[in-house]
């Protein structure tokens, strides 16, 4: 019988202060839903939150699971050779959350994920078949044996609860646009800022853009420096730059309630939390070819300003229509999920899942 352990680091929060799990709400919430999606399986399951690495030993000891999945890249290769010689029998499974041109920021990754290579008792989780295809690669060029990589390297997506909402839409002379997370280059908010300035002059409507402020990543600072000098320039057309703390989530899903449409039309995704919370709102939203399950109607390159702004005004003209594709997207995307975690970790024997994967 299976046993599973989640197990995140905690963090400050963005504000510098500590919070009751530090943690930021996408990782958390990422977590928290497939924990939940878990239980609802009937497949024994338990999350937890720790300082650092030293506290993992006392969590698996107290818990006694038959797998541990430790949440993104913050475990150094000492410290699982340390666990592994106290735990000979877990099973370690880091989930990776990114693909490769975020992974490239982290200058640790790569030589840690080669050290992590060497070890049978851990597995790489990815929640992207391209980036499963890389990690395997990349543990070929290693040496590692090819007829142990499906084991080595597995395909784990994200999950996302599944009630979806609709929403009564006021006509004003605002267009509201919300295009939220952290504030980072491969975010491309300032492509999208100026495409959703575009279509507000087109409308003959007067934008208000909503961004997170108070978590800026990888240099992001210059990013938003940029989005506020942009703003600074149209400020006399009435087009406006609106910031919202990080909160967290029932507030968040109230905010993205009151958006005209979401924008997501970002270099790298895995999934896109963001992207889920506003269409589980009932607000139609537009975003890359690197979201896997929003519909290729409402996508536009994240390097063509003007093509962003033709898809918003689509997104405008045709709301329920977005709404419809993308929640019905996305609710493929969920049954597909639970699946494959049902499969990984449920009672059936393990090669029917690298069958179905």
């Amino acid at each position: 019988m299976k046993k599973i352990l989640f197990i995140l680091k905690r963090k400050a929060n963005y504000s510098g202060q500590s919070t009751s799990t530090g943690l930021s709400t996408g990782l958390y919430n990422s977590a928290s839903y497939v924990h939940d999606m878990m239980t609802e399986l009937g497949i024994e399951s338990k999350m937890v939150v720790v300082i650092d690495g030293n506290s993992i030993d006392r969590e698996v000891h107290l818990y006694r699971p038959t797998h541990v999945i430790i949440e993104a890249l913050w475990v150094t290769p000492a410290k699982f050779s340390e666990l592994i010689r106290l735990h000979p029998k877990v099973t370690w499974i880091i989930r990776l959350h990114s693909e490769l041109p975020f992974l490239a920021n982290e200058g640790m990754a790569f030589d840690w994920l080669g050290d992590y290579g060497l070890s049978k008792n851990i597995v790489l989780a990815v929640n992207a078949p391209r980036m499963v295809d890389e990690i395997r690669n990349f543990y070929q060029f290693k040496g590692i044996p090819e007829n142990t990589l499906q084991e080595k390297v597995i395909y784990l997506p994200n999950y996302y609860p599944s009630v979806f909402n609709r929403k009564k839409y006021s006509v004003d002379e605002f267009l509201n646009v919300g295009c939220f997370g952290a504030i980072r280059p491969l975010k491309n908010q300032l492509v999208q800022a100026l495409a959703a300035i575009s279509a507000a002059e087109r409308l003959g409507k007067k934008l208000k853009f909503h961004i997170n402020i108070g978590r800026i990543e990888q240099k992001g600072d210059s990013v938003l420096r940029n989005i506020e000098g942009l703003f600074s320039h149209v400020y006399d057309k009435g087009h406006r730059l609106i910031g919202h703390e990080w909160t967290e989530r029932e507030g968040f899903l109230e905010i993205c309630k009151s958006m005209d449409i979401g924008m997501q039309v970002s270099f790298s995704e895995t999934f896109n939390i963001v992207a889920a919370d506003l269409i589980s709102q009932g607000v139609p939203i537009i975003g890359s070819k690197e979201i896997p399950w929003i519909s290729c109607f409402f996508t536009a390159n994240p390097n063509d300003s003007k093509e962003i702004t033709e898809k918003l005004l689509l997104a405008h003209k045709f709301p329920k229509m977005n709404i419809f594709l993308n929640q019905d997207f996305l609710n493929n995307y969920i049954d597909n999920t639970k699946r494959i975690w049902e499969l990984y970790f449920g009672d059936c024997h393990a090669s029917e899942y690298y069958s179905y994967y």
